[in-house]
Order: C-alpha cells, then sequence, then structure tokens
C-alpha cells in the first residue's frame, strides 16, 4: 500500500510538471502576440491556459499539502477557501472549453460567409464580454461552498485525518443536508453534465462540416490559380486547428464523463484512492490539451524543432 501510494505521488508530480509547462509555454506564447492583433480563438486560449493553470496548482496544495496535514494544523478557514478557489479553477477550465468548442463550430461552419455574417464570438470586445461573464459565473456557483461547509459542520460529520474532506460537497450516505444535495446535483449538471453535452454534440457537428467540406472542394471559376492556392492555404490551417480542437474535445468528453460516473458511482468517503483517481480524471485533461492546441495553432513552429 505504501509503495502504491509513493508510485501514485510520482505520477502526480509527471502530471503536474507536464501540465506547468505546457500551459505556462501556451501563456507565453498568447503574451508574445501583439494585443492589437490578437483573436477571439486566443483570448479563449489564455482564459483556458490560465485557469488549467490555477487548477493544476490549487488541487496540488488541496491534495498534496491540506489531505497529508494532520487536522490540528490545518485551518478550517483554510480548508474553505481552498474548496473555493479550486472549483473556480474546474469551472473555468470547463467553460472556457466549450467556448473554444462553439468559436470553432461557427468560425469552421460560415468560413465561407462570414464577411457577410459576422460571428458574435470572433468580435473581439464579445470575446473579452464572454470571457469575463465566464469567469464571474465560476465564482458565483462556487459561492455556496461556503454555506455547504457551515451545513456540514452543523451536522457533525466526522472526518478521519484531515479538516478537509475528500468530497467538495460533503455528502455522506449517513448525513447529507437537503440543501447539500440540491447543490451538488445543480452543480454537476450545470458545470459537468451540460457543458459535456454542448460539447458532444458541438463535435459532432464540426465533424460532419469537414467531412462535408472535403467532399465538395471545388474551386470556383472566376478564381486565379493565386487566389486559390491562398484560399486553400487558409482552409487547411483553419481544418488542421479544428483537428487538433476536436482531440482536445475527445479528451474533454472521455475525462469528465469519467469523472461523473466516479462522483455518481462511487461514494468518496470509502473509495480509499477517492483524491487520486479524482486528481487523475481532471488534471489529464488540464495537462494534455495544451500541447493539443499549440500544435494545431501553430504555436510551436516546425523549425524550433528541427533546431533542437
Amino acid at each position: 500500500m505504501a509503495e502504491l501510494s509513493v508510485n501514485l505521488l510520482g505520477l502526480r508530480l509527471v502530471f503536474s510538471s507536464i501540465g506547468l509547462m505546457g500551459n505556462t509555454i501556451l501563456i507565453a506564447s498568447i503574451i508574445k502576440i501583439n494585443f492589437f492583433h490578437i483573436k477571439s480563438f486566443e483570448i479563449f486560449l489564455f482564459g483556458l491556459a490560465a485557469a488549467n493553470l490555477w487548477e493544476i496548482v490549487i488541487i496540488n496544495i488541496y491534495d498534496i499539502i491540506i489531505l497529508q496535514t494532520p487536522s490540528t494544523a490545518t485551518g478550517t478557514w483554510s480548508c474553505y477557501l481552498l474548496e473555493f478557489i479550486t472549483v473556480i479553477g474546474e469551472i473555468n477550465s470547463i467553460f472556457f472549453t466549450v467556448l473554444i468548442c462553439i468559436f470553432r463550430y461557427q468560425k469552421l461552419r460560415d468560413v465561407n460567409t462570414r464577411v457577410n455574417f459576422p460571428l458574435f464570438l470572433d468580435n473581439i470586445r464579445s470575446a473579452w464580454m464572454v470571457s469575463g461573464i465566464s469567469v464571474m459565473l465560476s465564482v458565483l456557483l462556487s459561492v455556496p461552498m461556503f454555506v455547504i461547509d457551515q451545513e456540514s459542520k452543523a451536522g457533525n460529520v466526522t472526518r478521519n485525518s484531515s479538516m478537509c474532506p475528500p468530497d467538495f460537497f460533503h455528502c455522506t450516505q449517513n448525513h447529507c443536508p437537503v440543501f447539500n444535495r440540491i447543490y451538488k446535483y445543480l452543480f454537476i449538471v450545470s458545470c459537468h453534465l451540460l457543458p459535456l453535452i454542448i460539447v458532444t454534440v458541438t463535435s459532432c457537428l464540426i465533424l460532419t462540416v469537414l467531412l462535408s467540406q472535403r467532399k465538395t472542394v471545388t474551386p470556383a471559376v472566376n478564381e486565379t490559380g493565386s487566389s486559390q492556392f491562398s484560399r486553400k492555404s487558409k482552409d487547411t490551417k483553419i481544418q488542421w486547428s479544428t483537428i487538433a480542437v476536436l482531440g482536445a474535445m475527445g479528451l474533454f468528453q472521455v475525462d469528465w464523463t469519467t469523472y461523473l460516473i466516479f462522483q455518481l458511482a462511487f461514494n468518496p468517503y470509502e473509495f480509499l484512492f477517492w483524491s487520486e483517481a479524482q486528481f487523475f480524471i481532471t488534471i489529464s485533461y488540464t495537462s494534455i490539451s495544451p500541447y493539443m492546441y499549440m500544435i494545431g495553432h501553430n504555436m510551436i513552429p516546425p523549425h524550433s524543432c528541427k533546431k533542437g
């Protein structure tokens, strides 16, 4: 058992290091872009990378430091605050993923008509506004964590070795206040199930558009050779970026489907490796997806790889 715990800790450090490096590189790549040349997709990517970085750092603090610390050394409000900011990072990562998926579908669908029919998310001000709304929503949806903790405290829920329970909703089989139960299922539906459905449906629509475009690749009669080449190059770039987004969306679907199964089928207070399972499920998308987005959006130039 001790050897397994050490191996899991080693894997956690590897995944965390990969995620920290990937998200940091993605943020640095976007920061290098001229502010006046930044696009909506870069804004959403920046929000996603920042949320991923936030989540990786906080979830490691919560899982490794707090859960390993005796209850006498961990303040109750420290637990509440860590749970609150952990959930903020998790929700933001999910919301920005949904924005990226919807934006990419609209961009791909209207690739030939976007001049006549401008996209709402393609506007920089709209992108900033939607990003701000996503952040505010994540904060508002996380605020009830404090109320849940107070109700749980009033119910005298026993905790073995830590003031921070493995379940954010503090809902055991023997004691689960009504407010905790309502918030738990509303949170799961609004922050996990609904985004998962949106991403799944949108990914299917993206795949449909990609397949239909491959069948109808016929150049216009009045187009010159140079314009045809320019158009083909641009379409290829968009399609390659879209394929990378689809790969990231596939990883997102696998991760959060598995998370929902664990959340609804297992009891966190009885499942021995709950914190480890939750960590690997949530951290795999936040650690791997930045590399997919960077490759698809050409943020890792091929010549830099050749130099290495």
